[in-house]
């Protein structure tokens, strides 16, 4: 029996009422962390304690604060999996020790979550509690799977039923088949892999006709969600363990017709396919975000690090002359963080640029700059470094320019200014390092050819990519293609041995997913 962790009263009595600790049972959603409620991402972020089951997609636990501890209570056939009586005591011991904690439940906690059980435990050791529902998949099969569940033709009424539903060694369990099979409307089975035989062998003997159409929808809502459809008569084969294994479930009735899958879900463009985002930790978001949108499923492994200047001195100085230059040019939006926040530290604001003039290399430089309230009076309509330099050249002849860029890169922006007259000084505002410890799983992935795309969004990063990846990539049975952000991009990829299949005609992590899409055959 878990214990009470040190220095904790495990006394309802012993302590005040504020002190007292609450258990939520709640719903994460059939799969997808988007569909977790508003009030399930507020109890999360109050626990101390998150007990979740495998079934509740890992991504959900960022809604946990970040002192709170995570157990995960195992998975058939991996580690131990907890029993419900461990569940139980654990969850009691926490309560009582007067922590809040949540119980992160695959789909909602009413269906098929044994939360009756759960309840009693709770009730019996006189610990507060709350269920906060989710969405169940009985009802999310109906939007990602192009199976409308209730249909006022077919179907006016649904069931939801256990496939696994057996007591006391009695293998009939508590279902009555002969209502079952005569039931007017759809049948949702939950759990059914294991006793597929048996519970469909059972309905087609309770006059169930064999050829009911079903539905098979494994991991409902996921980026690698699977939908199958035949007939009640075939699903002991369809359903081989070695074949499709669980969480699924199986909608059976008229609804279940096959049709001509143009369902919204699975037929996204980039629906099926894995793509790699291998852009510096906190600016990948918007760029994975969209590609999931589109269907793909998205892997995040950054290859560099951004970090301040090991000696900001000289930062510090460029940041206490800015006002002495006509222009001050940043070539990254990093370079634009760094930059303000370095001034923010140092009780300086926008008033230091004085007359200065700001030149951005491209939009999201601009945004950048936008986001601290400074305007970019110039952006290039190409967003590279010769394009930025040759909207500069005419303005910058017996001027001062400050070039604001990280500890590697090109000097074309630099040559070019001077070649037209201008004074040129650069500050590094950043470090950029290449991480050299890849993620175990991002290389498994890759090894086992489960990665369509890996994208590249600048020199460098093509660079510490595949000095990252190399390995894997080259054991892969089937090599993952590249999408570079621009042609110097790529070029910079054949020069270590790898050619980008696609290249963005606009030079932005958007340009990177529109030729993706292009290679694939669909326009964005």
């Amino acid at each position: 029996m878990p214990t009470t962790p040190p220095g904790r009263d495990p006394a309802p009595s012993a302590r005040s009422s504020s002190a007292a600790g609450r258990v939520y049972l709640v719903g994460a959603g059939p799969g997808d962390p988007e569909l977790l409620t508003l009030a399930g991402a507020r109890r999360l972020a109050e626990a101390d304690v998150v007990l979740y089951d495998y079934l509740a997609n890992d991504a959900l636990l960022r809604h946990a604060a970040p002192h709170a501890e995570r157990v995960g209570l195992g998975r058939h056939g991996v580690g131990k999996l907890w029993t419900q009586d461990e569940i139980n005591q654990r969850m009691v011991a926490e309560a009582q020790a007067g922590r809040t904690v949540v119980r992160l439940k695959g789909g909602d906690p009413s269906v098929f979550g044994r939360v009756a059980e759960e309840i009693t435990a709770l009730q019996a050791a006189g610990v507060e509690y709350a269920i906060v529902p989710g969405v169940t998949t009985a009802v999310a099969a109906g939007a990602y799977a192009g199976v409308t569940i209730t249909d006022r033709d077919h179907a006016s009424c649904v069931a939801l039923v256990t496939g696994h539903d057996r007591r006391d060694g009695d293998p009939s369990g508590t279902a009555d088949f002969a209502k079952l099979a005569a039931f007017p409307g759809t049948l949702v089975v939950y759990m059914g892999v294991t006793n597929a035989p048996e519970w469909s062998r059972r309905l087609i003997e309770a006059g169930k006709p064999a050829d009911t159409p079903v539905t098979i929808v494994r991991r409902c809502s996921l980026p690698d969600q699977q939908t199958l459809h035949g007939v009640l008569g075939d699903l002991p084969t369809i359903l081989a363990p070695k074949r499709m294994r669980p969480p699924l479930v199986v909608v059976i009735g008229a609804v279940a017709g096959a049709t001509e899958d143009t369902n919204w879900f699975t037929s996204r463009p980039l629906f099926g396919k894995t793509v790699l985002v291998t852009r510096p930790a906190g600016q990948g978001g918007a760029m994975a975000q969209r590609l999931a949108d589109l269907g793909a499923r998205v892997l995040e492994h950054p290859v560099i690090a951004i970090t301040p200047p090991d000696d900001p001195a000289a930062l510090d100085d460029a940041i206490d002359h800015l006002a002495d230059y006509s222009w001050i040019a940043f070539s990254s939006r990093n370079g634009v963080d760094v930059l303000l926040t370095r001034m923010q530290e140092r009780g300086r604001d926008a008033r230091s640029f004085g007359g200065a003039k700001i030149a951005a290399i491209g939009p999201a430089t601009s945004e950048a700059l936008a986001a601290w309230r400074l305007h970019a009076d110039v952006v290039p309509d190409e967003y590279r470094a010769e394009a930025l330099a040759e909207s500069l050249r005419e303005e910058v002849t017996g001027r001062r320019v400050l070039l604001i860029r990280a500890s590697r890169g090109r000097e074309t922006l630099a040559e070019t200014l001077r070649e037209a007259g201008a004074e040129v000084d650069q500050v590094v505002a950043y470090q950029s390092r290449d991480v050299t410890t890849p993620d175990e799983a991002i290389l498994e992935e890759i090894t086992a050819g489960r990665v369509d795309w890996i994208t590249v969004t600048s020199s460098a990063i093509a660079r510490a990519t595949t000095a990252l990846f190399g390995k894997a990539i080259r054991e892969s049975p089937t090599s993952p293609r590249f999408a570079a952000i621009s042609p110097l991009t790529a070029a910079t990829l054949q020069d270590v041995g790898y050619e980008a299949d696609a290249v963005a005609s606009e030079y932005t992590a958007d340009g990177v997913i529109d030729a993706i899409l292009k290679h694939a055959g669909w326009e964005s």
